[in-house]
């Protein structure tokens, strides 16, 4: 399944390795994103989310979260959620 287009990033905390990314869709804590910028591209998973420096564990659209992020990003960065497809086991 391809990428799933879920936001932007708005915001970028270099010290606290934090993002502010704005949501077209919904987001929950445990999920897989893809980062797309013009100097990186990485996957993570999503450990956790912040509004107003509260936690939260499903973000809806229209919110703007705050989220850890493993690498760093730009203001404009896109955000993917990416299925994770269960492997079948050929026993």
């Amino acid at each position: 399944m391809p990428p799933v287009p879920i936001g932007r990033i708005t915001h970028y905390f270099p010290k606290a390795g934090v993002a502010v990314l704005k949501l077209d869709k919904p987001l929950r804590v445990g999920e897989m994103i893809k980062v797309v910028g013009h100097d990186s591209t990485f996957t993570q998973e999503v450990d956790s989310m912040q509004v107003d420096h509260s936690p939260i564990d499903i973000a809806q659209p229209g919110q703007s979260i705050g989220l850890k992020v493993k690498e760093k990003v730009h203001e404009g960065n896109a955000v993917y959620k990416i299925e994770i497809e269960a492997e079948s086991s050929n026993v």
